[in-house]
């Protein structure tokens, strides 16, 4: 029986999360299919959650993420491409990688899109060598009519994340312990 180190599942699972992508319909054109990804992805935000509107006026900045699969067995990973959109225009371009362990089986995909709500927040996700999402993210629940609950945003949370247009098989997603780096498409 072989043993496996924790460095070589990381890199097998990494492998995984790379054969992912490649089903994710992001990696042929670059950044004219990225841009065109995330005009779309906001329109489709913007018509199933009328209240992302107010949320985006009043962010610095919005990474959006036009497409992330999730799959897992056991073992899972997430991959997904999007740009950073600061005053409507594209600053840069961001991969998410996440994996995971646990009790799921499945796949899905889904949107998502990070809204950064203070110029503090923006400059450390744009200074990070690969910022991370975590517990400090707070997450906005639209009810079946678009609505934001009045508890869900709040003036102190710097980063604001909203997931939509979900499909598949995993109940729920979650961004934590997300992995976003800066790519060149």
């Amino acid at each position: 029986m072989t043993r496996v180190s924790r460095r070589t599942f990381i890199t097998t699972l990494g492998g995984g999360a790379a054969l992912a992508a490649c089903g994710n319909g992001l990696n042929s054109n670059g950044a004219a299919t990225i841009d065109a990804r995330v005009q779309a992805t906001l329109s489709q935000m913007y018509q199933e959650v009328p209240d992302a509107q107010s949320l985006a006026s009043k962010a610095v900045g919005m990474l959006v993420m036009p497409l992330v699969t999730e799959a897992g067995f056991g073992f899972g990973g997430a991959y997904g491409r999007g740009a950073l959109v600061v005053g409507g225009a594209t600053i840069d371009y961001y991969a998410q990688a996440k994996a995971s362990f646990g009790l799921q089986l499945g796949a899905q995909q889904y949107a998502h899109v990070l809204f950064f709500l203070t110029e503090d927040a923006l400059a450390d996700f744009r200074t990070a060598t690969g910022w991370v999402a975590g517990a400090d993210i707070k997450y906005a629940v639209a009810s079946e009519t678009g609505r934001f609950s009045a508890d869900t945003i709040t003036i102190a949370t710097p980063v604001v994340a909203l997931v939509f247009g979900g499909a598949g098989l995993i109940v729920g997603a979650s961004l934590e312990g997300a992995k976003y780096t800066r790519i060149i498409p």
